[in-house]
């Protein structure tokens, strides 16, 4: 198994993207989803698409789009199951890896600018299943909570929560009124 070997890989060479571009609906099926749900620590992943336009800048490629999901949770307050709907934007950039700066971390970034550099194109692809992976993943809820469902609280809401300095003015109001 390879290190960052993504369960779902839809890899498009830049080669096969014309001039004019070219556009990518991708759909998850049963076993990625499960996979990707096991993954990311989900109760499940009944849905997750995604679609991209590709435009071809000289050697790179630019990707956007948008990668959608729902995905099923359990409550941190309740343990209740909950559902949440994932919709993430993408704009990325991609250039040869030779174009691309040696201190670039491996990761993706969220949202590309002409101030990031650019992803690095591996042997001339890019992989939209990966990309929609990493996206799922940054839109996942890391507290999911059903509607309405607040968590308790031993201070009441008008209520100013005590200090933590409280207890040394305490003793300060002590020390003072020995002397």
């Amino acid at each position: 198994m390879e290190k960052n070997r993504s369960p779902w890989s839809v890899p498009v060479a830049v080669e096969d993207i014309s001039e004019t571009g070219l556009h990518v609906e991708i759909d998850a099926h049963d076993t990625v989803r499960a996979e990707l749900a096991m993954l990311a620590g989900l109760r499940e992943l009944s849905r997750l698409s995604a679609v991209f336009d590709l435009a071809r800048r000289g050697a790179g490629v630019r990707v956007t789009g948008n990668v959608s999901a729902r995905v099923g949770q359990t409550c941190v307050v309740t343990l209740e199951p909950v559902e949440n709907d994932i919709d993430e934007l993408v704009d990325l950039r991609f250039a040869p890896q030779a174009a691309v700066p040696a201190a670039k971390s491996e990761t993706v970034a969220a949202h590309a600018s002409d101030d990031e550099p650019p992803e690095p194109l591996l042997d001339g692809k890019l992989d939209l299943g990966a990309i929609a992976t990493e996206f799922l993943l940054l839109g996942i809820d890391p507290y999911p909570r059903k509607p309405g469902v607040e968590l308790p609280c031993d201070v009441a809401p008008d209520e100013k929560p005590p200090s933590p300095f409280a207890a040394l003015a305490g003793l300060a109001t002590k020390r003072d009124g020995k002397k």
